[in-house]
């Protein structure tokens, strides 16, 4: 459906909902008018009704909304990018309602909010084109829900890819405890060799070599110290955390287990 309003360079984007054929939809919000997607009017209000009244009313008819292939590309070109600059966000968002959010794969996190941010950019006054100030046309509520369902499609790649990585790390993280268990205490900064305690130092072929703090320290206590500290991580974080060595000439060198993704760090050893 198309709806003609009056003109001005400044309007407001409508609305739309993330299933436009559901029953109960909810209706496209105009300045004045308010209409269903499906065709249908407000309740209790005819459309013809809905119609003459918006354009009685001379506050209303100052907003229009303008549509032509031009402006439909580079709005959509535009929102794309700024959702794939927007990954972050996306992310933060979805950690902190994804996971408590009933059938979060329909739902969207930052879609309307991306379109509703270049809408309002591209008719700025430094960047809205002459043309788009001065246009009166109709606009299809389907280039619109084009290009949701664009962002919509993109959004929902980035939270796949981030799954797909939480997934490859906890897989990660299973098959470190599971060698640790079968086989002798493997190094955690290397993952390759074993790691050995002599002469209350531990040794690694990769050229780790900590002296123990501990003069009673053994294999069988450092996999616990590893495993336990590896397991109050993953308590609260999905990611795998890394080893490191750290320390000077002056300082005794540590054994540090640190996280970029929830930014914790721990001395092991």
């Amino acid at each position: 459906m198309c709806i003609h309003v009056g003109r001005a360079c400044k309007t407001t984007l409508p609305r739309i909902p993330c299933d436009p054929s559901a029953v109960n939809a909810p209706k496209l919000q105009l300045p004045g008018v308010c209409v269903p997607l499906g065709g249908g009017a407000c309740a209790g209000v005819t459309r013809e009704e809905a119609m003459a009244e918006s354009m009685r009313s001379p506050r209303r008819s100052l907003y229009k909304l303008v549509g032509s292939p031009p402006w439909k590309e580079a709005f959509r070109q535009r929102c794309l990018e700024r959702m794939r600059n927007s990954r972050d966000r996306v992310l933060n968002r979805y950690r902190q309602v994804g996971s408590s959010m009933p059938g979060k794969a329909q739902n969207t996190f930052l879609v309307q909010e991306v379109m509703e941010e270049e809408w309002n950019a591209l008719q700025s006054v430094e960047n809205c084109p002459e043309d788009l100030a001065q246009l009166e046309e109709l606009i299809d509520m389907a280039v619109l829900e084009e290009i949701q369902q664009e962002l919509i499609e993109q959004e929902q790649s980035i939270i796949s890819e981030y799954e797909k990585s939480l997934q490859f790390d906890e897989k990660c993280l299973s098959v470190m405890l599971a060698e640790w268990e079968a086989n002798p205490l493997i190094c955690p900064v290397c993952t390759k060799y074993n790691l050995r305690i002599t002469g209350g130092v531990v040794v690694c072929q990769c050229g780790l070599s900590i002296p123990s703090h501990s003069s009673d320290l053994t294999e069988q206590k450092l996999r616990a110290c590893l495993e336990g500290s590896i397991n109050e991580h993953s308590a609260h974080c999905p990611h795998t955390p890394e080893f490191s060595v750290t320390g000077g000439t002056e300082e005794k060198s540590s054994l540090l287990m640190s996280c970029l993704a929830c930014d914790t760090w721990a001395v092991i050893l």
